[in-house]
């Protein structure tokens, strides 16, 4: 189990590029609507093999369409178009600000307390948005390119403090493979909406081995390394995975399809990679208090639960 964080952090983190790529050739409902659709039916053909039921668990219906319209749905489309509008690394890096708004619902709709870590993180990860922010204002670019990766954020956020509320029970594959087609579903009814053509602009190997890449490993196989990670580690171990995401990103990014952040991107990829950091990793105990409980770390682990795409 030790070498599951790292592959996840690899899966979750190339899919930042291989999605940049695969834009280059489908457009942004067409290439989500695809790409999630095909992740749902590779997770429930491999539930059905398992020989678990189809059915999500009574009562969970109207949770399962929510969790799918935040967690996936505006994730996954906010995403692709913020590739389009700004740069991979930055885009990678402004959705992870969302620890940073899940800790401020649940204090707005939960009533969670913000305790001294989180009112730094939230100072911190302010600051680091504001570096992000700087160079595409001074330059006379579009705030598009700010706006689309913070609301990925802040559907992702509300969809985690959702499910804090109302828990999904039943099997996760399951569970998983709807909300997938929940968001494959919106990406379709978007796709029809905005007179989207759904055709190759250019395609070859590259494009489509993103595309390979993107279905098959970052959406089924990741999904479910996650799911096993979460039922057999630590939720320090969970945060740290979601933590190495967008370094992944980055640096894939920079590799695979030309990014080269400016000394304010680093200073903002930074200061957000911290915010997060004070967030998710659990605060030091005392001694006799070390062994966190149960109940302490499925509330931690609930909190990096869909972080990753």
């Amino acid at each position: 189990m030790r070498i599951v964080p790292v592959v996840l952090a690899l899966l979750w983190g190339l899919n930042w590029p291989a999605v940049r790529i695969a834009l280059s050739a489908l457009p942004p409902w067409t290439l989500r609507g695809a790409g999630l659709a095909c992740g749902a039916i590779l997770l429930l053909a491999i539930a059905k093999a398992l020989g678990r039921s189809l059915r999500a668990a009574p009562g969970m219906a109207p949770r399962i369409a929510i969790a799918g319209v935040l967690n996936i749905a505006v994730f996954n489309v906010a995403t692709a178009f913020a590739q389009l509008n700004t740069s991979t690394s930055r885009a990678a890096v402004l959705t992870f600000t969302m620890p940073i708004w899940t800790a401020l619902f649940a204090w707005l709709l939960l009533g969670e307390r913000i305790d001294r870590r989180k009112a730094i993180a939230l100072a911190c990860g302010s600051a680091g948005i504001a570096l992000l922010a700087w160079p595409v204002f001074a330059a006379g670019g579009s705030a598009r390119g700010l706006v689309y990766p913070l609301v990925a954020a802040l559907g992702w956020a509300a969809g985690t403090v959702y499910l804090k509320f109302r828990p999904i029970a039943g099997d996760r594959i399951v569970a998983t493979g709807w909300q997938l087609a929940v968001g494959a579903a919106c990406a379709g009814i978007g796709l029809l909406a905005s007179g989207e053509t759904p055709r190759l602009a250019r395609f070859d190997a590259q494009v489509a081995g993103a595309l390979a890449f993107h279905v098959l490993l970052a959406t089924a196989l990741a999904y479910l390394l996650w799911f096993r990670m979460l039922e057999r580690t630590s939720a320090s171990t969970s945060a740290l995975t979601t933590l190495m995401i967008p370094v992944v990103g980055v640096l894939g990014a920079m590799m695979l399809v030309g990014d080269r952040p400016g000394a304010l991107d680093l200073a903002g990829f930074a200061a957000v990679l911290a915010a997060a950091a004070l967030i998710l990793l659990p605060a030091r105990a005392p001694a006799k208090l070390a062994a966190p409980t149960a109940g302490a770390a499925a509330q931690a682990q609930a909190q990096t639960k869909g972080a990753t795409r």
